[in-house]
Order: C-alpha cells, then structure tokens, then sequence
C-alpha cells in the first residue's frame, strides 16, 4: 500500500483524540474500517505507530517520527492548494503599458512585475506632463500613470481614472559641495533667497506652490530655469542654481541633496489607472509592487532614512 496524505491525517487524529474510537467519531468513520485502515498503515510502515491499551493510544517511538513528519507535511499541502488556488484565480495581464514622469518606482516597479510574470510584455514611456499621461490611460493607449503631485495638490480629475498615493516626500535642495549649506542637516528656505532656481519641467501647480512659499519665507525668488536632469546637474555643479529635488534623487559627485527647514514643499507619488479597464483586476498588486519599489529607493539613502525617522508620515503609506 502506497502511504496518502489521508493517511496522515488518521494518525494526526488518533494523536490528537488519544484514542482510535474517538478518532473514528472526528473522521466520521466507524471504528472497526479506522481500526482496519490503521493496521494497513502500520504494515505499509514496517511497525506499530501506537501503543493501544484500556487508557487509549499512545505514539510509539515510530508513531512519534511519523507525526512528526506529518506535522510538516500536511500544513505544507494545504498552503500549496491555497497558493495554487489563489494563484489560479488571478487575473494575469499579457502586457503592462507604463508611461511616468521623472521620480524614483519607475525602475523597481518593472523589475518586480518582470520578476512575478517573466512573459509579460511591458512597455514604460517617459513624460513630463501628468495630464497627457492622464489621457493616454483614458484613452487605452497606456494601462498605467505613475505622475508626481504638488503636496498641495491633486492628481488629473477630468480623465475618471482611480488615484492610489505611493508616497509622500519632502523637497530638498540640491547644491553644489562647495556651496555653505553642503553637508548641512537642514537649511531654512530663507537663507536661499539670493539663489537661483532651478526644476524640471512638468505642469500643475508646484510653481505656485514654491512661490507662496518663498512668500512665507520672507522673500521673492528669482525667476526660475526649467531644464531637464542633466542641464540640472550641469547648472548646480557649475554654481549658478540651486535645484529643487526629490530625496532619492540620485547623487552624483560634487553634488549634495539637502532637507529644508520645516518641509515647506511636499511631493505626492501615484499611480493611475482607469477602473472600467482589464488593468483595474490587478492594480492593488501592481501599487504592492509600486509601494515596494519607493521603499527599496528610499532604503538605499541612510540620511534620508533619518529624516524620515524624524518626521512621521512621510515616505509610503502605513500599512
């Protein structure tokens, strides 16, 4: 006979019982077929797997290696089916059509969705606009928009598209090392006032948003350069701007990305999706993976990790 996994269930349950007829009653099963049913087990096994007696039945030394076993192994299947079963329920896309503008998931989202389904196609297309990328997933000619928001404000509304926030940071500065607040904790915006602005481009409202809060600050900031990163770093490193960037921005030598005062600008990551597409089955997983990602980026910078210490409710949703 060809031991089952039934058949490590009957020795679970004559443990666990202490007794075959109690066993029998749990299994319902009589208990003359549990009794027969034992014995093909233990002769399958070469041994008797439980000392029986007027007090019940107890393991034998066998009967102890055999639960033990079983304990490991029935748990073990029963994870398996619910995986499989979990896994074959799901709605698996063919292709994942990406458009983003500049920000740190962008990169950690492909790798896990490439990892998870390694025949997936997938696409990403780079913009600045937040609102063309609204209406390219409106449109049916992305699935997905991962856009930045102003702290302050919201996300496309004319397109009906579902928002989920990925993260919330703070602005830094980006500054040139030989530049005084290099290296600094924090600066106050104020001390920046004679600077030069420099931002990538992009449409909402965190002009606006930098103004008010130069305003707040005390002053007026000069007019601002918009250019993409690399005209960024060549100005910064030059010393003729400062730059606004996120926290995970990717540093590069000769340049330093420091917090201000007070966070006064703020940053909001999300992605986007329209809920009446075959995407909207799999968006929770892919903002799993979107959420993920930020955090692996965010990880990665031990100064950034303190602020964040510092200041609760930045950097990804609680879960």
């Amino acid at each position: 006979m060809n031991l089952e996994l039934r058949h490590l269930r009957v020795i679970c349950a004559i443990a666990e019982t202490g007794s075959v007829t109690k066993a029998a009653a749990v299994l319902g099963l009589a208990q003359a077929a549990l009794t027969a049913q034992l014995q093909r087990i233990e002769g399958a096994l070469g041994g008797s797997l439980f000392d029986r007696d007027r007090r019940g039945a107890r393991p034998t030394a066998l009967g102890e290696l055999v639960l033990a076993r079983a304990r490991v192994l029935l748990p073990a299947v029963e994870g398996l089916r619910e995986d499989a079963a979990r896994l074959a329920s799901a709605v698996v896309l063919e292709r994942y059509r990406i458009g983003a503008v500049n920000g740190p998931v962008l990169g950690g989202l492909v790798h896990r969705l490439a990892a998870e389904q390694p025949d997936a196609r997938i696409t990403t297309l780079p913009a600045w606009s937040a609102d063309e990328l609204a209406g390219m997933v409106a449109g049916n000619r992305l699935d997905f928009a991962l856009i930045g928001v102003c702290g302050d404000g919201t996300p496309p509304s004319s397109q009906g598209l579902v928002w989920r926030q990925i993260a919330l940071d703070p602005v830094f500065v980006l500054v040139p090392d030989a530049h005084p607040a290099s290296g600094w904790a924090e600066v106050e915006l104020a001390e920046l006032a004679d600077a030069r602005w420099l931002a990538t481009p992009g449409d909402g409202c965190f002009a606006e948003c930098f103004a008010a809060a130069c305003v707040r600050a005390g002053f007026t900031p000069q007019e601002m350069y918009e250019t993409d990163l690399a005209g960024c770093y060549d100005l910064v490193a030059a010393g003729d701007a400062v730059a606004l960037c996120q926290p995970t921005f990717r540093l590069v030598p000769g340049l330093s990305a420091v917090p201000l005062v007070g966070a006064p600008l703020r940053w909001r990551h999300m992605l986007g999706w329209h809920p009446e597409s075959p995407v909207a089955d799999v968006a929770e997983r892919v903002v799993a993976h979107a959420v993920a990602a930020y955090a692996e980026v965010a990880g990665r910078s031990a100064a950034y990790q303190a602020w964040l210490a510092r200041n609760p409710g930045y950097g990804t949703p609680v879960v």
